[in-house]
């Protein structure tokens, strides 16, 4: 099977049932089987053709002669990837890229789909740099307008375009040392020996970036429970709640369960951390990655974060909401993210207020509540945490300790991926009242 094969078949999937991208990718590169190189290639030829979609689209208008709506879907799909790899990929030679998108056109469609294919890829290809130019950011960078505007309002004219860029380019993997099993030196040094190519994260102290390293699933330090995957970002809202051992610790919206795997490392393991979700399936999975991991202080369960839990209350010494968001922080890693309707994110900040409101009575007298999600709305973010504590006295802001090549300082933060390497993400660390 080709790294192109495997593309396109992921392409058509995510197409045919509306799934995300990266999981329906995951799930094609086991079933292929590729080798680190073609799962690197195919990986990269799925998600750039997501992430540019609108500016693929507006360039094979310019030599396709009827409406692209028109056409097959399978055969435009194939067309996307051919163009992709023609325009935005310099290692790729234009006779592969066009015959295999040809033989593709035979196999998925019909010999004069696979002409047209030939005859639209080959005129693009000689277009070269006199290919015509995107109207504006919102082409050229393949998020809809209305999202584009969204952006602006939020991060200001200065940084749109950097962001709108760094969510095109290719995510890099990052995981944490689990320094209950080893030690940074000591699992660097298996790296060097197995040849495993990584980097130091520039802030974030036991975080690595690996890259070229093929599937981190097929790493022996994941294997072996030495590593968690984990952004920086999401890493940096755990620290900031200052956990110890011993503590009772709430992660309220816990899957797939980073977090809480962070906590429980955080506290040596010694504590009593109970890691909620609101699936069954995604409940089975923290409990897995606990396993995987050696950490023994956490308890994963079914949970509603809205639902009052009489029991808990006032019994935490830190409750972690890492709530449901618009996810527009992650659109690098989950591409499909920019295609989806606006309008729905609008009754978003209702339901994080909810939780809010609903876990922090499970605060204890001096205890932490820790609010993050993973968007760069102000919306989400520091309007809902100011309008809980318009209606909580009993809680105060408190300044996050935070790295200082971050920049930043206050109870609140807002990480952007074009100025902090990691996701983009919102932190604010809120101490209850002795």
């Amino acid at each position: 099977m080709s790294a192109r094969t495997t593309a396109l078949a992921a392409l058509i999937a995510c197409r045919k049932t509306r799934a995300w991208s990266d999981g329906v990718l995951k799930e094609y590169l086991r079933r292929d089987r590729l080798d680190s190189r073609d799962a690197a290639l195919a990986t990269r030829l799925c998600y750039g053709v997501v992430q540019n979609r609108m500016l693929l689209d507006f360039y094979l208008r310019a030599f396709c002669k009827g409406p692209l709506e028109k056409l097959q879907p399978v055969v435009l799909d194939i067309l996307r990837l051919g163009a992709y790899q023609i325009t935005c990929m310099d290692r790729i030679p234009v006779s592969a890229a066009v015959n295999e998108a040809v033989e593709q056109g035979k196999k998925y469609a019909n010999h004069r789909a696979a002409g047209l294919i030939n005859g639209v890829l080959r005129s693009l290809a000689r277009a070269g740099d006199a290919l015509p130019q995107p109207p504006d950011l919102a082409t050229r960078y393949s998020h809809p307008a209305p999202l584009v505007e969204l952006l602006r309002e939020n991060v200001g004219e200065a940084l749109l375009e950097p962001l709108l860029a760094c969510d095109n380019a290719a995510p890099e993997t990052a995981v944490q040392v689990n320094r209950l099993r080893i030690s940074d030196r000591a699992l660097r040094a298996r790296w060097d020996e197995q040849g495993v190519p990584y980097e130091r994260h520039p802030w974030m102290p036991g975080c690595y970036l690996l890259r070229g390293a093929g599937s981190v699933e097929a790493l022996e330090a994941f294997r072996e429970g030495l590593v968690l995957v984990q952004d920086p970002a999401a890493r940096l809202a755990v620290t900031a709640a200052g956990l110890k051992p011993g503590m009772d610790v709430l992660d309220c919206c816990a899957a797939p369960g980073g977090k809480s795997f962070a906590a429980a490392m955080d506290m040596e393991d010694r504590g009593d951390i109970l890691a909620c979700d609101l699936h069954p399936h995604k409940v089975s999975l923290i409990a897995k990655g606990a396993a995987r991991l050696g950490l023994r202080s956490i308890a994963a369960r079914e949970q509603d974060a809205t639902a009052f839990q009489p029991a808990w209350e006032g019994r935490m010494d830190a409750v972690l909401a890492d709530v449901p968001c618009s996810g527009l922080g992650v659109i690098r890693k989950k591409p499909d993210i920019r295609y989806k309707d606006l309008t729905a994110t609008e009754a978003l900040p209702a339901i994080q207020g909810r939780i809010l409101d609903n876990v922090s009575r499970y605060v204890a007298p001096g205890g932490v509540l820790l609010y993050s999600t993973c968007t760069i709305l102000r919306r989400e973010n520091e309007a809902v945490v100011e309008a809980f504590l318009e209606g909580h006295p009993q809680f105060r802001p408190e300044a996050l300790e935070l790295p200082p090549a971050l920049g930043l300082t206050g109870p609140m933060a807002t990480l952007l991926p074009c100025l902090h390497q990691c996701d983009g993400f919102f932190i604010a660390k809120l101490r209850r009242a002795p």
